[in-house]
């Protein structure tokens, strides 16, 4: 049986932590969590299997291997330092047995997106990032159509345009709206990415260093590296809907606690096909993933044991190909999530109504 592996890692310390340690969780700080991580080993989480395509029948067995920094401890730790604990999970992973290996979260996009890691490995390795923008910009779409939004009439933003993910949402979402808006830090980078996208695109373009642009747009996907959130109540339109890719979440809580009238979404949740028991509970339903989980999956459906999505830079031609393999073995968009919890069709309809009045009263 062909088999794969991924890395996962505390995103939300204290809750993170609980679901393998439930003591440590509950009596260790946060900043303690971030201290104690960076002696204690990788671990073993769980096995994984049921994974099954219906287009082969194949059935692929894999693993949950924890590095485990948070992201915090990521970004003050020396990159080389980094690195390392990466690697020895993913030779952990090597000795289970693993013939693929996939980086989820922030050990995705730590230096290099994942190079240094794979020329560290005997396995091949993945950021999952190509089958990330599929399932994002897919997400959006889905979206849009509840909320009776007609994506070629729409106003749409990007924010963290010109990171390795952003940069390829941009560009499949500038063939589809009317008007879109990239968001990052730096102006520089940002009028470069217009100048590459804007010659083929169908939507006019715009750039922002500013989380106010957000205030016109109907549209959002989110996708930056932050370790905190970047966008807040007071920055969006009644009606709007924001898809948030980014891990640790871009969007505050505070969107969901005050604004009834805006749909968030939790970007990329993937139903994987057949019977699959993860033997451990990451916050979502059963027999979902995250997408970069998936594309770790279908590769190893696929028999694809190759480098896939590695570094800064992934093409378009490499998220059209993992969506057709991955649509070929039965993943697909699965329901939407939104702050850990399902977001029912009566929920959709609630925002709606209530984006309406607020417009209607502005």
């Amino acid at each position: 049986m062909d088999t794969f592996a991924f890395i996962i890692h505390p995103i939300d310390p204290k809750r993170d932590v609980s679901r393998k340690y439930p003591f440590l969780g509950r009596h260790l700080t946060e900043r303690q969590i971030d201290f104690f991580s960076t002696f204690f080993p990788p671990v073993y989480i769980s096995e994984i299997n049921g994974v099954t395509s219906r287009a082969t029948g194949k059935e692929v067995r894999g693993w949950f291997v924890a590095c485990p920094y948070t992201p915090r401890r990521m970004l003050e730790l020396p990159e080389r330092t980094v690195y390392r604990k990466i690697i020895q999970t993913g030779r952990l992973a090597e000795r289970l047995g693993a013939q693929m290996l996939g980086l989820g979260a922030f050990t995705s996009v730590v230096g290099d997106a994942g190079v240094t890691i794979a020329r560290a490995l005997d396995i091949p390795v993945t950021t999952g990032d190509s089958y990330t923008v599929a399932m994002a910009v897919q997400a959006i779409r889905e979206a849009a159509r509840l909320m009776d939004i007609p994506l070629g009439e729409a106003s749409a933003a990007v924010v963290g345009a010109t990171g390795s993910i952003g940069q390829v949402c941009a560009e499949l979402l500038a063939d589809e709206v009317a008007e879109l808006v990239l968001i990052a830090r730096r102006e520089e980078p940002l009028e470069e990415l217009r100048g590459r996208i804007g010659v083929r695109a169908r939507a006019e373009l715009r750039t922002s260093a500013s989380m106010d642009a957000l205030s016109d747009v109907q549209l959002i996907l989110t996708v930056t590296s932050a370790v905190h959130d970047v966008i807040r109540p007071e920055h969006l339109r009644p009606g709007s809907v924001i898809c948030d890719v980014a891990r640790p979440r871009d969007v505050s809580a505070m969107v969901a606690a005050v604004r009834d009238d805006i749909l968030v979404i939790d970007g990329g949740m993937v139903e994987v096909p057949g019977p699959v028991d993860f033997h451990f509970n990451f916050g979502f339903p059963p027999g979902s993933a995250y997408a970069c989980m998936a594309e770790t999956m279908a590769l190893a459906l696929e028999g694809r044991f190759e480098d896939y999505t590695l570094g800064k830079h992934i093409t378009r031609q490499r998220v059209e190909e993992i969506t057709a393999i991955a649509e070929k073995h039965g993943f697909r968009l699965s329901g939407f999530r939104s702050f850990e919890r399902e977001v029912t069709a009566a929920q959709i309809e609630s925002i709606r109504k209530r984006a309406q009045q607020a417009r209607r009263r502005n």
